[in-house]
């Protein structure tokens, strides 16, 4: 009986000795790492290089990487599955949607563009400037900043006698869609000659430039006196005592700058005409208030991802963006001037097409 009793705590204390030893060698659960990658809108890039590095998911290990592309660039990436995400400042058309329905075009902040200028000592005046005049000078009827139809809005100014340099995207933009969805809903011509879009013809000027991204517009501006273009807001401090920037005349007929409150004012008109798809436009919206030149921001993003983990990954990290607590927190929107979404859209629109990311079985 003691050799069996002896035999059996031996074997006890073998296991209880196995167990410690596999639970000290096999340490915490390690979190599984996930790579998000985003490329596109150069009006996001500033914050979501930001987001990448503050971060944290409850669940795995995430890196984000982060492409300055160009929205056009984000929105085909995101289609042909190069990367995860694609930032733009426009949605996805109806004829892309018709060609990959099993996109999801996903709301996440509000954000809005200045119209700039480099007029050598007007930089500090907000020249008032309307959707007919900045399409006049674009495609070249306008062509001397101390033209009468510019002049007439701005009484009392000297302004120069100088050729007027217009600038643009030559990259697929958000910036150029929201730019040219503004002229054309305040000016018929360029509604019927140019339309709008990431990428559009622009009308034949010989004074015109294109430029890369938002930092190459303001590159060539700052060295570039009696040039005009459009940057987004994310790029306040970039131009900040070096262009200046237009009151807009909008729907209503009256000037008004651009500041977070009167794109947020634009957008109010509008909260409650978001389709279930989160696809809308916002510019050129009534109100006294209203700056005429606003975008939601999207995440384009296949509903079915690769795998599990990639899908559940990816749908923690939006949620976080639009979390008033998280990616939507003042300390990283109001350095770029962008706007969080309301809480009544976060809950009807951006959680259910969130909710909607699934993944290959």
């Amino acid at each position: 009986m003691k050799k069996v009793y002896i035999a059996t705590i031996g074997i006890v204390v073998i296991l209880v000795i196995a167990g410690i030893f596999v639970a000290i060698n096999s340490g915490p659960q390690q979190k599984k790492n996930i790579t998000l990658s985003e490329s596109g809108s150069t009006l996001l890039y500033p914050v979501f290089n930001v987001w990448a590095k503050n971060y944290t998911d409850p669940q795995y290990n995430v890196t984000i990487t982060t492409q300055a592309t160009g929205s056009g660039t984000g929105i085909s990436s995101a289609i042909k599955g190069t990367v995860i995400i694609g930032a733009s400042d426009t949605y996805m058309s109806n004829s892309l949607m018709s060609a990959n329905p099993g996109m999801l075009n996903i709301p996440i902040l509000i954000s809005s563009q200045y119209v700039a200028y480099n007029l050598p000592g007007l930089n500090n005046i907000h020249l008032n400037l309307s959707g007919p005049v900045i399409a006049g000078i674009y495609n070249n009827s306008i062509q001397y900043w101390d033209d009468q139809k510019i002049q007439s809005l701005n009484p009392g100014i000297s302004l120069p006698h100088e050729r007027i340099i217009p600038v643009y995207r030559s990259d697929g933009s958000g910036d150029t869609a929201m730019f040219t969805s503004f002229l054309s809903k305040s000016c018929s011509w360029w509604n019927n000659t140019v339309g709008y879009g990431t990428n559009v013809n622009w009308p034949s000027n010989p004074a015109s430039h294109g430029a890369t991204g938002n930092a190459g517009i303001i590159s060539f501006m700052e060295s570039n006196p009696y040039t005009i273009s459009y940057i987004a807001m994310t790029y306040t401090n970039q131009i900040a005592g070096k262009l200046g920037y237009a009151a807009l005349i909008n729907r209503n007929g009256v000037a008004v700058l651009p500041t977070t409150q009167t794109v947020m004012n634009a957008a109010a008109q509008y909260l409650n005409q978001i389709p279930p798809d989160g696809r809308i436009s916002i510019t050129w919206a009534p109100g006294n208030d209203s700056y005429p030149i606003a975008t939601f921001e999207y995440l384009i993003v296949k509903q079915v991802q690769p795998d599990k983990d990639t899908a559940q990954a990816l749908k923690n990290f939006i949620l976080w963006i639009v979390n008033p607590n998280g990616g939507s927190s003042s300390k990283y929107l109001n350095q770029f001037y962008l706007i969080p979404l309301p809480s009544s859209v976060v809950n009807s629109v951006t959680v259910p097409l969130v909710n909607k990311i699934t993944y290959a079985s």
